[in-house]
């Protein structure tokens, strides 16, 4: 676990570099999107922004229809493209779920979209996702800090060029493993606040995170009491677990009992959509990168436009009823021809688009545990948190996120209750002292319902 004291001095350090370093950035108004019938109902550039030399960041920002609070987005997982945010999440747009044929698959409004109540900045990070790229192969060499600081240095830059933005209350959000790092950029940003040494001062609020990674043991520890609860293990095999493994290391188990019932409950749970229990198990649709240049990449031409699609690994088509659908159509959506050219793609820089990575660039997972920078945002600083977990979700399970909360000792300002959306409840909610709320949300709800409880949050 690294000490916010002992990482301070060389960030300051860092920030201070990169405040003054040379910026390339270009950006361009987005008017119609392939795939989408007439003009976007909303405003929405894209661009990149240099944060190192050779490394730029790619991103869409998305204005919001009234006067709003500002929130910068990122996507958890193995490099996954923030455009998962964008286009199945939180954004303003959906995509058409129907088989696939070769054209461009076809994108429609969401109306539940985060960006009725919020200017969103969504960034491909880091270097690597989507089509954020470095022209130097040691730029793809980050890990929790470095990139942290990349997204500090980013966020510099974008507000020193759009000044209107500044005077908004600006969160930060992000969910699964970028959970981990968001109240690390904040307590970063912060910290360059506190200093005076930034060339501009972020309006900076607070940070809302989903199902977040803490980099503690209790993201793995909490699976096997959640997978008990809901049925996907039985009675005998949890007392087993509990008894020769002490909840020490589920990973590495110590002995050969605990490793034998942690075999059987990794089959087990490989027999559920771990993302959302209840849905159907399906391929990952996301393809296998190459690198950020495949030199397999071939063109096949879509028969309604006669446009090129780049295609080097495909992911394997799942059932379209699969919820992973939309991940499979977002390949092919994004590496059409006509899409690089609405979204000002530079040439060469991304050959493939994928929208999540598996291993193949390297990353350094330097930052042990986000627990402590949870306690000092909000204890120390009094920015405001919100915590939100699916309560079907048994990758980062509810029960391992209320039992860190708890462990900031934060005495509880309002007690455990529903919250409704159209006169039912929609999940469950607690709040604590020092700005933070943690909130349950719902099987039947998605990410973008999930705005309505958010809204009266802002």
């Amino acid at each position: 676990m690294v000490a916010p004291r002992q990482l301070c001095g060389s960030f300051l350090f860092l920030l201070l570099m990169f405040a003054v370093a040379p910026r390339t950035m270009n950006s361009k108004l987005v008017t119609s999107l392939p795939g989408f019938h007439g003009r976007l109902p909303f405003n929405l550039h894209t661009g990149y922004m240099e944060v190192d030399e050779g490394t730029e960041l790619f991103y869409y920002f998305v204005e919001s229809e009234s006067k709003a609070p500002f929130l910068l987005w990122l996507t958890g997982g193995d490099r996954c493209s923030v455009f998962s945010g964008l286009a199945n999440e939180i954004g303003p747009i959906r995509f058409v779920v129907e088989p696939y044929d070769g054209s461009i698959p076809r994108l429609q409004v969401n109306p539940n979209s985060w960006t009725k109540v919020a200017h969103i900045l969504f960034v491909d990070s880091p270097v690597g996702a989507g089509f954020s790229y470095s022209r130097r192969p040691e730029g793809y060499e980050v890990g929790d800090v470095s990139s942290s600081v990349q997204i500090h240095d980013f966020l510099i830059k974008w507000f020193s060029d759009h000044p209107k933005y500044l005077q908004s209350p600006f969160y930060i959000g992000g969910d699964s493993y970028a959970g981990k790092l968001v109240p690390f950029i904040a307590h970063i940003i912060s910290q360059g606040i506190e200093a005076g040494n930034t060339p501009v001062v972020l309006n900076l609020k607070g940070y809302l995170v989903g199902n977040p990674s803490t980099g503690e043991i209790i993201d793995i520890s909490s699976k096997v009491p959640y997978a008990h609860g809901v049925g996907i293990i039985s009675d005998q095999l949890y007392e087993t677990i509990l008894g020769h493994c002490q909840g020490l290391d589920y990973v590495l188990p110590s002995n050969a009992r605990c490793a034998e019932a942690l075999d059987t409950f990794n089959h087990l749970m490989s027999q559920v959509q771990q993302a959302q229990i209840l849905l159907d198990t399906c391929v990952y649709a996301s393809s296998a990168p190459t690198g950020p240049a495949a030199a397999d990449t071939k063109a096949e031409y879509s028969g309604e436009t006669g446009r090129r699609i780049l295609v080097g690994n495909p992911p394997a088509r799942p059932p379209l009823g699969c919820v992973m659908y939309k991940n499979y159509l977002s390949y092919f959506w994004a590496n059409a021809e006509v899409t690089r050219e609405a979204l000002g793609i530079k040439e060469g820089s991304v050959e493939e688009w994928v929208r999540c990575h598996n291993g193949d660039l390297p990353y350094s997972i330097d930052l042990g545990s986000s627990i402590e920078y949870h306690r000092n945002v909000t204890a120390n600083l009094g920015y405001r948190a919100l915590v939100y977990s699916g309560d079907h979700d048994a990758l980062v399970p509810h029960l391992g996120t209320q039992a860190w909360i708890r462990s900031l000792g934060f005495p509880v300002v309002h007690d455990w209750r529903a919250w409704h959306l159209n006169g039912q409840s929609a999940g469950f909610t607690l709040t604590y002292s020092n700005n933070m709320t943690f909130s349950t949300i719902k099987v039947k709800m998605t990410t973008s319902l999930f705005a309505s409880h958010t809204y009266a949050w802002f």
